[in-house]
């Protein structure tokens, strides 16, 4: 699957439109990492739909202060397997087009484990791995929403109304020929698949329930994860009220959550924080930056684990 000549070519063409700005325009270098930094976006996820972009003004952000950035453009539904082989080729590309011999991986979502999957293929080539709200045990959502549709024959209504919200999020943001489905993003991230994903790519993962995962691998690639506990953050947000609908999936855990990822399940590596008041569309400053007036704001969050890269040496 690795030699997938369609494949590369869509990394070449995605990369050629995500060159980062010149260094000389970045305002500082407080974000100027050593290897590029690469922002990997989860289910339903994009690069820019209209101008609003997935991790909404962040990559500008960072950028501006001295990093280079790309944002790839995956699958929205697919496979942890399939959305990663998309991811390598496009790291790949990164590396030819910047001379790097590593790149920082942060995977929000569904970005986690794709980028995990990376790592484990090609892990000279990974200097670090975050993930946010990474689903490192998988989700009561995705073993919710297989249990309540295979009961009542409803995922053959269910699947083609998703893959086709998702055409239309590929079509807007300049990735119309991308595979999607739903049934495989819900099955790579469900607990039981998690498991199995985990065995296979057990760098990070925590040994114990809610532990913290080891923070740095055999290769010096290093790990961190972090993830909020709330659901309903602004009454403005039309996100929201998913989060909050989808408690019903968490009921009879003494977790916390972001309204899509356990607390616990986020763990991965040095966890940071896992208890930020933010829910799973706030952790990528969506939608338009929409997260709460007294809340933490995601651009910062970013920019300061940019420089903890970079003060890190990578």
């Amino acid at each position: 699957m690795r030699n997938m000549p369609k494949l590369v070519l869509a990394a070449l063409m995605t990369v050629g439109t995500l060159s980062a700005l010149p260094a000389a325009q970045a305002a500082t270098t407080y974000s100027q990492t050593k290897y590029p930094v690469v922002l990997v976006h989860g289910m339903f996820g994009f690069t820019s739909v209209m101008g609003m972009e997935y991790f909404y003004r962040i990559p500008a952000d960072l950028r501006s202060n001295g990093a280079t950035v790309y944002t790839p453009a995956l699958s929205a539904l697919n496979s942890t397997e399939f959305r990663g082989e998309q991811l390598l080729a496009q790291v790949k590309t990164i590396q030819a087009v910047t001379g790097a011999a590593k790149v920082n991986l942060i995977g929000h979502s569904h970005g986690g484990p794709t980028s995990r999957y990376v790592a484990g293929l090609v892990p000279n080539s990974i200097a670090s791995i975050t993930a946010v709200a990474g689903l490192t045990n998988g989700s009561p959502v995705a073993d919710g929403v297989l249990k309540l549709t295979a009961s009542n024959g409803l995922s053959n209504l269910l699947n083609p109304l998703a893959v086709a919200a998702a055409k239309v999020i590929d079509i807007l943001s300049g990735k119309a020929t991308a595979q999607e489905d739903l049934y495989k993003s819900l099955n790579a991230l469900s607990t039981t698949t998690a498991k199995t994903f985990n065995a296979k790519y057990p760098n990070g993962v925590p040994s114990t329930y809610c532990g913290q995962g080891a923070s740095v691998a055999a290769n010096g690639m290093r790990m961190y994860s972090w993830s909020g506990t709330s659901q309903m953050t602004s009454i403005f947000d039309i996100i929201d009220p998913v989060f909050v609908a989808s408690q019903l999936f968490f009921a009879g855990t003494s977790d916390g959550n972001d309204g899509m990822v356990g607390r616990c399940s986020s763990h991965f590596g040095q966890v940071l924080r896992d208890n930020y008041p933010q829910n799973h569309a706030d952790e990528v400053n969506l939608l338009l930056g929409n997260v709460g007036l007294f809340n933490p704001d995601p651009v910062a969050i970013y920019r300061q684990h940019a420089n903890r890269l970079k003060t890190a040496g990578l």
